[in-house]
């Protein structure tokens, strides 16, 4: 990581071309995306998806597995009829891990698309994963599942029959298990929205129209998602920015334990795009990172925040090892600048109770960290720049 960071930043102000974020997607205009043949004419993409590592695990297990965890690439599609958008990802995953009925130590693969909220103004964007204050999400939650014994769909224990007593009961399991093929419903699809930290719902009343699947391939995971363009939650056009993560049952992978991308610019084929948030997505910054990464030390950022694997843990900040693989660049601004902008309620647990990652004021969460509106602006984008050199290898 060390050596390849040192690489990067010895190639000064070429080094933020090269590290500009995924290109845009397109959406290809279908009459209608139901249909699977039209995966036959989307184009696919390549976006990658960065380790999660903000806030270290408390599970020494999970963090064994996941120590030198990388960045996956995954390719992705979208495709839309003018009511509906669907997208199709595929990433490399070669272990199956599905979700099991009455198994508590077992996690399952599964993949996320999250979208911005319909607001006045599409920017800025969206604090990625848990949406902002004024800035919503609405997150697609898809799990691997495997069909379970309840013909009812309900994951009833009562209706399970015991395989060892095959040889009496052999008519009575087949017409079980004929059952359990032709009726069972153990998809796990959740859709959540949030507008902030400890904010996630999940949508239950039938206001969000929605699908997901998952198959499991040689090579590893195809997952769609098809829902509305727009309904109480979102008005898709033009320019839809989407987040996508992935995670992998094999390395405990659950919750925050992921594989996440930032924002990706899907646009519309057809319409017209919204040229300021392409650019944002897709151009990263035109700061000098070497010049940036001295910035950085000047004001003493890794004093509070962990900036690369082998600097020693700190726990005033979130880690920032892979801040620029799942950070867009205005994200990276706003938290110089104004870092009370998104704060997370709560503290850290494994910090020291003198070290608050913030303060109320007059019932307000006020950020411990220092605004930096004072520095340039040339300082402000240098810092970027650096920032977003802070990404794993990808595997």
């Amino acid at each position: 990581m060390n050596k390849i960071l040192t690489t990067v930043l010895s190639l000064g102000v070429a080094a933020s071309a090269a590290l500009a974020a995924d290109g845009a997607i397109t959406a290809v205009k279908v009459a209608n995306v139901k249909d699977a043949t039209v995966w036959a004419k989307a184009k696919f993409s390549s976006i990658t998806l960065y380790p999660q590592t903000a806030i270290e695990f408390n599970d020494k297990k999970a963090n064994v597995l996941t120590e030198n965890m990388k960045a996956k690439k995954a390719n992705v599609a979208a495709v839309y009829d003018g009511k509906n958008i669907a997208l199709r990802v595929k990433w490399t995953d070669k272990t199956k891990d599905v979700e099991q009925c009455m198994v508590s130590d077992v996690y399952t693969d599964g993949f996320a698309v999250q979208f911005a909220g319909a607001t006045k103004k599409p920017q800025p964007l969206p604090y990625i994963g848990m949406g902002s204050i004024g800035r919503p999400v609405v997150v697609h939650l898809q799990k691997a599942t495997a069909k379970v014994y309840e013909p009812n769909g309900n994951k009833d224990v009562g209706m399970q029959i015991n395989r060892q007593q095959a040889g009496v009961f052999l008519e009575e399991l087949a017409v079980f298990d004929a059952k359990v093929a032709s009726l069972a419903k153990t998809d796990y699809e959740r859709v959540f929205v949030g507008e902030g930290f400890r904010s996630l719902t999940e949508v239950k009343d039938g206001s969000i129209k929605s699908n997901g699947a998952m198959t499991h391939g040689p090579n590893g995971w195809a997952g769609t998602l098809t829902r509305a363009l727009k309904d109480d939650y979102v008005n898709l056009n033009g320019t839809v920015p989407v987040s996508i993560a992935v995670w992998d049952g094999s390395t405990m992978g659950r919750n925050g334990l992921k594989n996440l991308s930032a924002w990706v610019a899907i646009t519309l084929e057809g319409q017209k795009q919204d040229v300021g948030m392409v650019a944002d997505l897709t151009t990263g910054s035109k700061g000098n990172a070497t010049k940036g990464k001295a910035v950085v030390e000047a004001n003493g950022c890794n004093g509070c925040h962990q900036m690369t694997a082998s600097d020693a843990k700190t726990f005033m900040g979130p880690s920032l090892k892979n801040v620029g693989g799942y950070s867009s660049a205005a994200y990276l601004r706003e938290s110089i600048v104004k870092p009370s902008a998104v704060v997370v309620p709560g503290y850290n647990r494994n910090a020291h109770r003198n070290m608050p990652w913030y303060n109320l004021e007059k019932g307000k969460r006020i950020s411990t960290m220092s605004e930096y509106g004072h520095l340039s602006k040339e300082d402000v984008e240098d810092m970027v720049a650096y920032l977003l050199t802070f990404k794993a290898e990808v595997e």
